[in-house]
């Protein structure tokens, strides 16, 4: 008896209809004694309540399996998008039922409303589709779903838990890696905010000779093929192919800012991982470093398939460290490393001119041998501070400091030009478009 009670009315709960009838019930019975005329009506309620109960406990429970749930997972989620998950429903009762689904999605949401309403017909099928946006990449574990099944009494709930714990990796932002790539195959990358750049000459890099049409230029007419065709011909050039391009991604504290959700360190890793992918799309050889106290990844710069999975790989499992960056360690890595001219993207972020002149000796050592182009953060709410209206005393100091520590991000784009090293000081939220416009910039102008 114990066992069957344990197996059966552990998952049996009470709904708000019965909780209603019963107080009806009760009041009944109250209101009996006061006046009579009630007489046995009371009883009469109480009777038809439970026979209803029995009935609804029949419903629910003649059959093993009354409802198929599949809840349907990615195998890996994209940090910082929206991920579609599912949830697939089937009625097997006879019945017409109600049903409230509680899905345990992992701890790192910190919500505890997933809660899902739905009603099915006997026979029919449903889909339930939401999204989730993870901020921190790393493993999420899934618990069960739980369904509570009623029956058109509602009176009782059944609940089915169903599935197992799954565990799923949050991997860098690669769905709009895929956007990207497309993008860049179709040449269409100037859809997602990616500016056009101006060519100022052309590449040395032969092409193929085509037919003249109107804009091309003059200077690439190719006098012996339009002599033996009998028509104008051009020379066609395109961008050098095979050139290295390094991203080197800071690990240190000063990465670890947060902004809408993601730290800057997300951010750097998201927009590393789509300008690695656009550099292979336009076949040149990407290559990975990361750096914090001492240098903890390499990966060398290579344009086979497989190199973008490798590259994902180490990204997946970065964290930040909460000690300066060895500058020294990251120079002997580049010239170890890079054994010919490449163009080394460097996510970092200062937030002081002295933090900058802590680093430039090294950053102008690297810029003798390579492309140099260093990335850091516009602080977007020192930013806001110093565009809001002065209230008091205290709103002027405020102000004044903030517009202080802009007008100092401006100097250092200034003082790093001045040694003849390429910066790029942007928001958090406009960073990937910007550095790939800067990285489609640099080769239409042949800066490698």
């Amino acid at each position: 008896m114990k066992k069957f009670f344990s197996k059966y009315y552990t998952d049996l709960f009470l709904g708000k209809r019965l909780f209603i009838a019963l107080g009806v019930c009760v009041a009944l019975f109250l209101f009996s004694f006061f006046i009579p005329v009630l007489g046995d009506l009371p009883y009469l309620f109480f009777g038809v309540l439970l026979l209803l109960v029995l009935l609804d406990l029949v419903l629910l429970y003649r059959t093993k399996k009354g409802v198929f749930l599949r809840r349907e997972v990615p195998e890996r989620l994209s940090n910082g998008d929206d991920n579609e998950l599912k949830i697939y429903l089937e009625n097997f009762y006879g019945f017409p039922v109600s049903l409230g689904i509680i899905d345990e999605i992992p701890f790192q949401f910190q919500k505890r409303d997933i809660w899902f309403k739905a009603h099915l017909a006997s026979r029919e099928q449903k889909i339930i589709t939401y999204l989730l946006r993870p901020t921190k990449r790393g493993e999420y574990d899934f618990g069960l779903t739980r369904l509570y099944v009623q029956s058109p009494l509602a009176l009782l709930s059944r609940r089915f838990n169903i599935g197992s714990p799954k565990t799923v990796p949050v991997y860098p932002s690669f769905l709009k890696l895929r956007q990207y790539e497309l993008m860049a195959v179709s040449n269409r990358l100037t859809d997602i905010g990616i500016k056009k750049i101006r060519r100022l000459g052309h590449s040395m890099e032969f092409d193929q000779v085509k037919s003249y049409v109107a804009g091309d230029d003059y200077r690439t007419v190719n006098w012996k093929a339009t002599a033996r065709k009998g028509d104008l011909m051009v020379n066609s050039y395109t961008d050098e192919k095979a050139q290295h391009v390094y991203c080197v991604i800071d690990k240190s504290r000063a990465m670890r800012m947060p902004f809408e959700g993601l730290t800057l360190l997300d951010y750097a890793i998201n927009a590393s991982l789509i300008l690695s992918s656009v550099a292979l799309v336009k076949e040149d050889k990407a290559g990975l470093i990361t750096i914090a106290e001492k240098t903890k990844n390499v990966v060398p710069a290579d344009r086979r398939p497989v190199q973008l999975n490798k590259i994902m790989e180490v990204l997946y499992k970065e964290k930040t460290r909460y000690l300066e960056t060895d500058m020294e360690a990251l120079y002997s890595t580049v010239r170890a490393t890079l054994k010919q001219r490449s163009l080394v993207v460097f996510f970092t972020n200062f937030e002081s001119m002295s933090a900058l002149e802590r680093q430039l000796p090294f950053l102008k050592r690297i810029a003798k041998f390579h492309l140099l182009l260093i990335v850091f953060f516009e602080n977007t709410s020192l930013k806001a501070l110093s565009e809001e209206p002065a209230k008091d005393v205290q709103g002027i100091y405020i102000k004044t400091i903030a517009e202080k520590f802009a007008y100092e991000k401006k100097l250092m784009v200034k003082e790093l030009a001045r040694h003849g090293i390429l910066s790029l000081l942007t928001p958090p939220q406009n960073l990937t478009v910007n550095v790939v416009n800067r990285y489609l910039a640099i080769k239409a102008n042949q800066q490698i």
